[in-house]
């Protein structure tokens, strides 16, 4: 009987303290229900719509490029891509949904391939992209066809857009997708839909055209799938680029052309604007935005006539008797001719067991300095440039920007060569010898000159040796500054009288009797041209092929043909454009080159003269009655051999 109160006081006691432990328990649970709930209540708020909230990067629009009329060159346009969503279509029905979808738009089975690829690899919820740039037709039909397209839908993004497509490819270059290498250089760059500059201006101020990203807050679940979006902030657009180029002119430089594989610069002598910078063939900057297919690539790329490469400032070639002009003044400087000294061209010259011809047969007699650059006397420039010196010569081409970049606001350029006897022991291990300081006389053997070095030096010529450089940028973000004035630039401290000489030779070399482009005057009184024509060999006619009655250019195949050159400038008087052709394999300077250069600076100086709201109706027809084609009788044909060293002068 005494144990029952015993076993009541153990039981009572034992109560009491699970009672106790109970209520240290549900304190403890309040207190950390109140800490959580009322004392952190605004971190964990925060981080409960971190995890719902999502803030995604929008890509910024691409800043536009114009003209210097502020014609559009590159802009922005809507972007219509075709989206599937792979968990609204059964694994087993996607190849089903593409096989219908290629009966609307074009997918190859590379693309097929592709968008496999990105279904397995992303979440069933993400959307990826079948196609891109599809056009308003396109879209037309794949919303009619919709019901029986489940899964698909149309997202509007932007492109990037190049109005006059291959007519200024080289110059504004092309953008594409950000690469592995551009986001380890730049993580912010991983934006959707972004675009960077590949080639030309579009490389060249690739930062100034990017803009500022923008954002959008959109609401997600548990899984990261997107329930709606919140808010959105558009980027800020990348700077307008303003160019110095003129469109329209740059257009009938490219009808111009035709089929032709040339090049053709224009610059204003004042200030050293490039007003027109054509290289064709060219390709559509468009189609690689939209991306080139392996076929498309491959024909670009195996092109003999290389449309991909800018032969403006990437093209060398034998400057012919275009660099003329560098030897005279060289010899003039150094005192080793005057203005009227005359040297004797019999038709060929000798220098030891060596004969070099002229491009006249019979020769021109004696000529000084004036006649020798209208006619292009190539003995009376083999005399001149032995008697000067390679060194010399290189010392005066270099003033006028040969030898080096010119420092054009684009990618890629070339310096050209121009030799000198260190430079032969230094790149050949081997000695000068003479008769490539003769050779070098008329403009070949080693010396190399691109289209854009041509045009600078005949724009430095024409403005009185004052040494402009060339530049594509006149304002980035609206802030054109004043045009540069002659006044602005270094003087190169060229002689005038010698200055005259040359420029006054470059006048009759068209607008003389004698001169070798005589048929591709003007017409215009007010508005003459002077220039320099050039025909560069590129290959030695054998003796056998001589003997078959292989003679001229047009019995060669096209890749053998001879270069046609010729630089000039206009107005004589007062002068403001400089221009420089190249006409790969096109034959003569005189025929084919020179009439090129007459019709581009005309039509410079109609759009001068109509201003640049009113376009010039281009016209294929040959002014004054001339045919471009015609050979002429005398002047400057094809160029005879020289030496054993297959080249031409003229």
């Amino acid at each position: 009987m005494n144990r029952d109160p015993d076993r009541h006081k153990i039981f009572t006691r034992r109560a009491a303290m699970l009672a106790g432990g109970k209520a240290i328990l549900l304190t403890a649970l309040c207190g950390r229900l109140y800490y959580l709930q009322v004392v952190e209540a605004d971190r964990y708020a925060t981080l409960a719509d971190e995890n719902r909230i999502n803030l995604r990067l929008l890509a910024p629009p691409r800043g536009r490029i114009i003209d210097r009329f502020g014609r559009p060159l590159a802009e922005n346009q809507q972007n219509y891509r075709l989206q599937l969503v792979p968990e609204d279509v059964k694994g087993s029905e996607i190849d089903e949904v593409l096989t219908h979808v290629q009966k609307i738009v074009t997918l190859t089975e590379s693309d097929r391939r592709r968008i496999v690829r990105e279904v397995r690899r992303n979440r069933a919820f993400v959307p990826v992209t079948l196609k891109e740039n599809l056009s308003w037709s396109e879209v037309a039909r794949i919303e009619i066809n919709a019901p029986d397209l489940p899964g698909l839908m149309i997202d509007v993004g932007r492109s990037r857009r190049y109005p006059y497509g291959p007519e200024a490819a080289h110059v504004l270059g092309y953008v594409a997708a950000v690469s592995e290498k551009d986001l380890d250089e730049d993580p912010l760059l991983k934006l959707p839909g972004f675009r960077v500059g590949r080639a030309g201006i579009e490389k060249v101020h690739d930062l100034d055209l990017r803009g500022t990203g923008g954002s959008s807050e959109v609401e997600v679940n548990a899984f990261g799938r997107m329930i709606r979006e919140l808010s959105r902030r558009e980027g800020q657009p990348g700077a307008e680029v303003m160019l110095t180029l003129d469109m329209g002119l740059q257009e009938y430089i490219a009808k111009r052309l035709g089929e032709e594989s040339a090049s053709v610069v224009v610059m204003d002598v004042r200030n050293g604007d490039v007003l027109a910078m054509v290289s064709n063939p060219s390709y559509d900057s468009n189609d690689f935005n939209r991306g080139l297919s392996s076929g498309e690539w491959q024909q670009l790329v195996n092109n003999e006539r290389s449309p991909l490469i800018n032969k403006s400032i990437a093209g060398v070639y034998s400057p012919g008797s275009t660099f003329k002009m560098m030897v005279l003044l060289a010899a003039l400087e150094k005192g080793v001719i005057s203005p009227d000294h005359k040297i004797h061209c019999s038709g060929e010259y000798e220098l030891g067991d060596a004969k070099f011809h002229c491009w006249k047969r019979r020769g021109h007699g004696f000529v000084d300095a004036m006649e020798a650059i209208t006619e292009s006397c190539d003995v009376y420039f083999y005399e001149i440039a032995k008697r000067t010196g390679i060194d010399r010569i290189a010392a005066t081409a270099r003033k006028f920007g040969l030898d080096e970049p010119t420092g054009v606001d684009l990618p890629g350029e070339q310096g050209g060569l121009i030799p000198t006897r260190d430079w032969k022991r230094a790149t050949r291990d081997e000695p000068w010898h003479q008769g490539e300081t003769v050779i070098a006389g008329i403009g070949q053997g080693f010396v190399l000159l691109t289209p854009l070095q041509m045009a600078l030096m005949t724009a430095r010529l024409a403005n009185g040796g004052r040494a402009i450089t060339p530049h594509l940028t006149r304002a980035i973000g609206g802030n054109a500054g004043a045009p540069r004035q002659p006044a602005d630039v270094q003087s190169m401290n060229i002689p005038p009288g010698h200055l005259a000489i040359v420029t006054e030779a470059m006048n009759r070399v068209v607008n003389h009797p004698t001169g070798t482009a005589r048929r591709s005057e003007t017409g215009i009184e007010e508005f003459p041209m002077a220039g320099k024509t050039g025909t560069v060999q590129v290959r030695r006619i054998s003796k056998l092929e001589r003997e078959q009655g292989v003679r001229k250019n047009e019995d060669l195949p096209w890749k053998y043909r001879d270069h046609a050159l010729f630089v000039g400038f206009a107005p004589v008087e007062n002068p403001r454009y400089a221009i420089s052709v190249v006409v790969e394999h096109g034959g003569g300077g005189s025929s084919t080159a020179a009439p090129i250069a007459r019709d581009v600076l005309v039509e410079a100086y109609n759009r001068q003269s109509a201003g640049p709201g009113l376009p010039i109706a281009y016209d294929d027809r040959p002014r004054n009655g001339n045919s471009d084609s015609a050979t002429a009788s005398s002047g400057e044909p094809a160029p005879t051999e020289i030496a054993d060293r297959g080249e031409g002068g003229g």
